[in-house]
């Protein structure tokens, strides 16, 4: 894991990329003891490099595009949208005019628990979209799906969305800014370790791999997370 590329020109003046890959934000949590969440299955981007975060506001799909406008006008600058549809695949419930809408409105991007549409349209637009996948066809009216199950959609009004080419992880409001902190700690710590790996010095010699695998056989109850931390390393 390294850091970001600087943005690519053409993108999306909302499209701000975050400084924590979601891998940083993962393992910030692990180290921490937070419980992060994971949607039920990946949600990825619609253009590769897309990438967002930001804090959620969630929209329940249960009146198709009304239900997204009437988010919209709930929201501030910065906020991204967590649409939920139900983790439905054989409908979109978002397409070009609803980013161009978020846009406006300064959203830092959409979650769509569900599909999308207007692939090649969103591209071009550039706010981040991140879905199940692209799906042609249009919601249907809610009596058709009434007695639906579907697995749950974590993230509410307040916690923190990180999304990149990797996925989409959801930080509890509470833990936010400890998580984050961790997070460019440890993209700084890999950074720097990358640099020294091209400058000849390996990664085992950097974590000090012998004197762990000696503290371990004497401690097998000190782990290699443990030993990370004591060395202020990052590794997965």
């Amino acid at each position: 894991m390294t850091a970001y590329e600087p943005s690519q020109p053409g993108r999306s003046k909302t499209a701000v990329g975050p400084p924590w890959p979601t891998a940083a934000v993962w393992d910030a949590g692990i180290r921490l003891g937070v419980h992060l969440e994971l949607p039920p299955c990946a949600l990825l981007p619609v253009r590769e490099g897309m990438r967002l975060a930001g804090p959620v506001r969630r929209i329940e799909h249960d009146e198709g595009v009304a239900s997204i406008l009437e988010g919209i006008c709930g929201t501030v600058p910065g906020e991204v949208l967590l649409i939920c549809n139900e983790g439905l695949t054989d409908e979109a419930c978002v397409g070009d005019l609803v980013a161009l809408e978020a846009q406006a409105a300064g959203i830092a991007g959409l979650v769509v628990w569900g599909c999308h549409r207007d692939t090649a349209q969103l591209a071009r637009i550039g706010l981040p979209v991140f879905s199940q996948g692209p799906c042609p066809a249009s919601p249907r009216p809610r009596a058709d799906r009434e007695n639906l199950t579907a697995a749950k959609m974590p993230g509410q009004d307040g916690d923190w969305v990180v999304a990149d080419a990797d996925g989409t992880v959801v930080v509890p409001a509470g833990a936010r800014e400890r998580v984050l902190a961790t997070a460019e700690r440890i993209v700084r710590a890999e950074r720097r370790q990358a640099e020294l790996v091209l400058g000849g010095v390996s990664v085992r010699r950097q974590l000090d791999w012998d004197a762990y695998v000696e503290r371990h056989r004497r401690d097998p109850h000190y782990t290699f997370r443990k030993h990370l931390a004591a060395v202020e390393g990052a590794l997965e």
